[in-house]
């Protein structure tokens, strides 16, 4: 039996039991993808992560649910970075600021680390600019599936596809009561999303319970293995973009715009998740998204000499 020793994180988070759980494995080159997939759905929980590679600028990785591989994970990322920092792979070196290439499969993303004024690592993903489209399933039954009616949507803006690593469903709710009051059914909506190309349901509004956020975030994923995302970068930078395409924003600071989003709260996994544009003549030049990790728990699993269970 080998043993490969793994770290579990909450995302999006100041503290212990919010935001979103992913484990990494800190040396995986040599799991092949069956057996990362059987790691995942062990371990259970909504993403693992498993680094391939690394050195102190670069750091490859795979991302799993415990459904499929994911071609980039938000919350993932932040764990990961942190748990690099850690475990002294990437280090301050007398700076305040770190930037770590991301290579995921074929795809290489940015990532910015800062040094907060309590020494924790903000972390900021650099992510693909979704494409919006207005082809969008039924919306009687997907108000069906999540436990309201069409008046708690916000008729004042579209319901629309945002697609880049993932295929977003964006669903603007008319207020706080609205959104808290979603109750869905979820066999029913995991088969809406598949039946429809969805990955994941992203419902927001723009009323707070704090009032230092900007919206108000519950993200429902079942076809891709979570129910309720707790916390989802991803996810947050579609709805980031959504809000800037439709001039949902107050204050352009230095062509940038910085986007304040609460998240997990019905779940009880409270987050904190920014997101940051950067515009170009009046159009989004780059898409950041990120926010800090606090470690849970160390840990380790074991696979038989060959690689297999």
């Amino acid at each position: 039996m080998v043993s490969f020793p793994f770290s579990l994180y909450d995302a999006f988070s100041d503290h212990a039991f919010g935001g979103s759980q992913a484990a990494i494995v800190s040396d995986a080159t040599w799991i092949d993808g069956d057996t990362r997939q059987k790691i995942a759905c062990e371990l259970g929980f909504p993403a693992t992560c498993f680094v391939t590679d690394y050195n102190s600028s670069s750091i490859e990785v795979r991302f799993h649910s415990t459904k499929k591989e994911y071609p980039m994970c938000g919350h993932g990322t932040i764990c990961l970075m942190t748990r690099m920092i850690e475990t002294g792979v990437l280090k301050w070196d007398e700076s305040e600021q770190i930037e770590v290439q991301l290579r995921v499969g074929s795809a290489t993303s940015v990532v910015e680390i800062y040094k907060r004024e309590d020494d924790r690592a903000l972390i900021m993903l650099d992510i693909k600019q979704p494409k919006f489209g207005s082809e969008i399933p039924n919306t009687q039954i997907l108000a069906t599936l999540l436990g309201i009616n069409k008046d708690n949507y916000d008729n004042s803006l579209p319901i629309e596809r945002a697609s880049s690593d993932f295929n977003h469903l964006v669903v603007p709710i008319s207020d706080l009561d609205a959104i808290q009051y979603i109750t869905p059914d979820y066999s029913g909506l995991k088969r809406f999303c598949l039946e429809n190309s969805i990955d994941t349901v992203a419902t927001f509004c723009c009323e707070t319970i704090h009032s230092d956020y900007d919206i108000h975030v519950r993200d429902f994923c079942p076809a891709v293995g979570v129910a309720e995302s707790a916390a989802a970068g991803t996810t947050n930078a579609a709805l980031t973009s959504y809000l800037v395409h439709h001039n949902l924003y107050s204050d352009v600071i230095d062509e940038q715009i910085l986007i304040q989003a609460e998240q997990g709260i019905e779940i009880n996994r409270p987050s904190s998740v920014r997101s940051v544009v950067t515009l170009k003549d009046n159009t989004i030049n780059r898409l950041q998204v990120g926010g800090v990790a606090t470690k849970i728990l160390d840990g380790s699993f074991y696979l038989q000499s060959n690689g297999h269970q």
